[in-house]
């Protein structure tokens, strides 16, 4: 079985937090889903790095990584999944689309309203049960 590290930020601002929408795939289980924007890690980069390349790259976005939140290791029919999240801040909403179809700036008692991937619903659960604020 194939695995996959990836890194997911976990993007806020002003209280809100930015999901993305997936394109279509071909594996049906992530096409259009909702997930937090990240992607690969290289080989030598730091989490932090990559994750910072992945959102310029995905979103022509500037961020602050803060600190790492919830790693979740899924399995998906086709690939293992090992997802670390990161909270991270920016210092304005404005992106641009290159690779999703779809974004939302949402509260975090909003999240639940959307159709996640299902690797990000553990990262979506603790969101919403963490009791301090964002």
């Amino acid at each position: 079985m194939k695995k996959v590290e990836v890194v997911a930020a976990i993007i806020i601002h002003a209280n809100k937090i930015l999901c993305v929408q997936r394109g279509e795939n071909k594996l049906p289980y992530i096409s259009k889903k909702f997930e937090f924007p990240g992607g690969k890690i290289e080989e030598g980069e730091t989490k932090e790095e990559t994750i910072k390349r992945e959102i310029k790259e995905e979103l022509n976005m500037d961020i602050n990584v803060m600190k790492e939140f919830i790693t979740v290791n899924h399995q998906y029919p086709d690939f293992n999944l090992t997802m670390h999240s990161f909270i991270c801040d920016c210092n304005s909403p404005e992106l641009t689309l290159t690779e999703h179809i779809d974004y939302k700036w949402l509260s975090k008692n909003e999240l639940e309203h959307l159709d996640w991937a299902a690797a990000d619903i553990p990262i979506v659960n603790k969101l919403i049960n963490s009791s301090n604020e964002l």
